[in-house]
């Protein structure tokens, strides 16, 4: 995983959450949201997406 796909994940992230906790998104959706954003820093902490490998992208350039 590239460095501009992890910071566009953290920002989503901290997007989600902002909007979340601000209770601009209520409920299920937001609770759903709020799992997706946490999924999104794990990914961008280690590096890696598991959804990336069946469809054969990598976003990391290569060396």
């Amino acid at each position: 995983m590239g460095n501009a796909d992890r910071i566009i994940r953290v920002v989503i992230a901290a997007v989600i959450a902002v909007l979340f906790f601000t209770i601009v998104i209520p409920g299920t959706l937001g609770i759903v949201l709020l799992a997706l954003a946490g999924v999104f820093v794990l990914t961008s902490l280690i590096s890696f997406c598991p959804l990336y490998l069946p469809f054969g992208l990598n976003t990391c350039k290569k060396k």
